[in-house]
Parts: C-alpha cells; sequence; structure tokens
C-alpha cells in the first residue's frame, strides 16, 4: 500500500498538467468555477482529465480531499 501524501503537485501530474509551483498559480489563475458548477463539469478538462476526477471522486479515492482543495481554490 502506497502511504506517500499526495499533494497538489502530484494531481497536476496525475492529470498530464505542468506540476510546478508557478504553473499551478498560473492555472488556477486562468481557470475558474462560478455558481454550482461542479468541478468535473467545468469546460477546461479534456475528457481524460474529466473522467479520472469522476472516478476519483465516486471512489472516494485517495486524490478526493485534493479535488476537492483544487475546487476551492478554482473558486477564489
Amino acid at each position: 500500500m502506497d502511504t506517500t501524501s499526495a499533494t497538489l503537485s502530484h494531481l497536476f501530474e496525475q492529470l498530464g498538467l505542468d506540476s510546478s509551483q508557478s504553473a499551478i498559480r498560473q492555472f488556477l489563475s486562468q481557470h475558474t468555477i462560478t455558481g454550482n458548477t461542479k468541478i468535473i463539469d467545468a469546460d477546461f478538462w479534456n475528457h481524460a482529465q474529466k473522467a479520472f476526477l469522476e472516478e476519483s471522486l465516486a471512489e472516494d479515492a485517495q486524490w478526493s480531499e485534493l479535488i476537492d482543495q483544487l475546487d476551492v481554490l478554482l473558486r477564489q
């Protein structure tokens, strides 16, 4: 069993995105979620990213907490 603590950088790697701190800041400044839009329904995800997010949340996978954190950051 993998007991490594996942970070936001690891989540970005799983999503196939640049995981450097500057790239994460840039992503957050360029993308937002508003209103009642669910993170999985945001229009900036590709099919594979959306599937990963949806599956991780449905299974309450190790990524769920980080996805929730990303959701909050995208709403700021």
